[in-house]
């Protein structure tokens, strides 16, 4: 799998991406698998077909990344989706149709805080070029401290001007708030 590097400005130092490339054989087996499968399992706050598949396939290509096997399953994964030097990450992903910039947001629905995680790493699939931005990580404690929180039904307005209404409490972090994903 190809990946190549671009740098960013961030409040407090230069940044990397990591930016994947997305094969056409992959997204076929994903939309595949969820044809027949549901893994939105929060009971609030599930995610719509679209949003499992960008979800699903963030979360198989960080896997391939890091060398770690992917077996497809239904039913909750324990609120992680692997362990990395001994910890548990989940990977977060969201899709666009643009490249992600530093003062975009990544939103992590606040049910899932409780959930056994150790780390999170945010992902940007942007649908128009087949390219997944790995934007960086953060441990669950960052998250709470540096990202924004806000409550079921506020509205938020894009910086295109777009809004929408929040589905669940959502903390919001900008990936200039995140850690560089090569320190992992």
């Amino acid at each position: 799998m190809r990946s190549s590097y671009w740098r960013s400005y961030s409040y407090k130092q230069t940044y990397e991406i990591m930016i994947l490339n997305v094969n056409q054989k992959l997204k076929k087996e994903v939309w595949q698998y969820l044809k027949t499968n549901n893994i939105a399992n929060r009971s609030k706050a599930d995610g719509n077909k679209e949003e499992q598949f960008v979800g699903l396939l963030g979360e198989i290509l960080i896997k391939n990344h890091f060398n770690i096997e992917h077996n497809y399953s239904d039913g909750f994964d324990g609120g992680y989706d692997f362990i990395y030097k001994g910890k548990k990450f989940d990977v977060k992903t969201m899709g666009r149709n643009v490249d992600p910039k530093p003062y975009y947001v990544n939103n992590f629905i606040g049910y899932q805080l409780n959930y056994d995680c150790d780390k999170y790493i945010f992902c940007s699939l942007n649908k128009k070029t087949n390219k997944l931005s790995v934007c960086g990580w953060v441990t669950k404690e960052e998250l709470k401290t540096r990202g924004d929180l806000f409550v079921i039904g506020q509205e938020r307005t894009r910086s295109d001007g777009s809004s929408f209404k929040l589905k669940a409490p959502t903390l919001e972090i900008k990936n200039n708030q995140l850690n560089n994903i090569n320190d992992l």
